[in-house]
């Protein structure tokens, strides 16, 4: 359990850092706030409105290498925002990031629960953290 809730600190940490550079982001890329927002809406479509689904289709089927699946590609996105040169590479880093967040929770949150030996409370309260 400690394993998986490590990877989920990390995984939440890379995409919190999205909201965290946009004062740089602004700056550098001379971006208004409909265009701060467009990346905010971006990474929340992805992460949020693909989660239900995957988490679906891993109900049928579960997929434990989706975890660094899902990490990959946030940190592919990570590596999009740091070298974008375009606005629309930024929307593309942001959509990374939300679809490797996607990813990665359905399958982590069930990997929690079966490492759980029962705890499940426990398990979920260690897996949140």
């Amino acid at each position: 359990i400690l394993a998986v809730s490590f990877c989920h600190c990390v995984n939440d940490i890379m995409q919190s850092l999205l909201s965290a550079i946009y004062p740089l982001l602004k700056d550098n890329y001379g971006l208004d706030f409909w265009q701060i927002g467009l990346l905010t809406f971006t990474f929340q479509v992805t992460a949020s409105l693909l989660q239900p689904l995957i988490g679906a289709i891993t109900d049928k089927r579960p997929m434990p290498y989706s975890l660094p699946w899902g990490m990959a590609s946030s940190l592919i996105g990570l590596v999009v925002l740091a070298h974008a040169g375009h606005y629309w590479l930024l929307l593309i880093g942001a959509s990374l990031i939300g679809i490797g967040s996607a990813i990665f929770h359905p399958e982590s949150s069930r990997i929690a629960r079966f490492a759980s030996g029962g705890r499940f409370g426990l398990a979920q309260s260690l897996f949140q953290v």
